[in-house]
């Protein structure tokens, strides 16, 4: 395969990967991919060839420290998710159009609606669940979580470039384990919700 050429496959899983890894860490897979195209380790398709420009890379690297801090932090973590719905899921729409090719075609489109949709199911699953922990007194719990998401991150860019095949299966596996997850991940919200709407009781005289 010559340099810059793409296989479906590895658009698919490009795209995908792209999709997935928005919702749960927008700004590290845009560092972690440009900056693997710039250092010569991936040929990005020619429409995703701005994340290797080194003002992206930088840009992209600034907001993985304020995401890495803030992700730590409860309270701000859960404003942060918030704001996000409006950034992640678009964005991850836009780079899984952009690694099917750089002109409008049936693939790119199909791909922006597939890869927002799961961008979407990501991130809601990741801002419902951390709401969820979020919610207990203890830190613990919310620095695990959020090194889990990082390390996942991690491990499915390495995954998806090495193993294509493989990364895809497993994506299928997480999307169906999503679809039985997040009704859960919203009930659990809603308990919360409600306790903190209750008034509260007043202790007995």
């Amino acid at each position: 395969m010559s340099p810059g050429e793409w296989t479906t496959l590895q658009s698919i899983t490009l795209a995908a990967l792209l999709a997935w890894a928005s919702g749960l860490r927008l700004y590290l897979v845009v560092f972690a991919v440009g900056l693997a195209g710039h250092m010569g380790y991936v040929d990005l398709p020619k429409a995703l060839e701005v994340l290797q420009h080194p003002w992206v890379i930088g840009a992209a690297g600034v907001m993985v420290a304020m995401e890495f801090l803030a992700d730590k932090v409860p309270a701000i973590d859960s404003v942060w998710d918030a704001v996000h719905t409006f950034i992640r899921i678009p964005a991850g729409a836009l780079l899984a159009a952009g690694a099917t090719g750089d002109t409008l075609t049936p693939l790119t489109v199909a791909a922006g609606l597939l890869g927002g949709t799961i961008t979407a199911g990501t991130h809601f699953t990741k801002a419902g669940g951390r709401a969820v922990i979020n919610a207990s007194p203890e830190p613990f719990s919310n620095w695990g979580a959020s090194f889990t998401e990082d390390a996942l991150v991690m491990s499915g860019i390495w995954l998806a470039f090495a193993h294509p095949v493989v990364f895809l299966a497993l994506l299928a596996i997480f999307l169906l384990l999503l679809a039985w997850l997040i009704p859960k991940v919203w009930r659990g919200m809603r308990t919360i919700f409600a306790q903190l709407r209750a008034p509260p009781r007043s202790e007995a005289a």
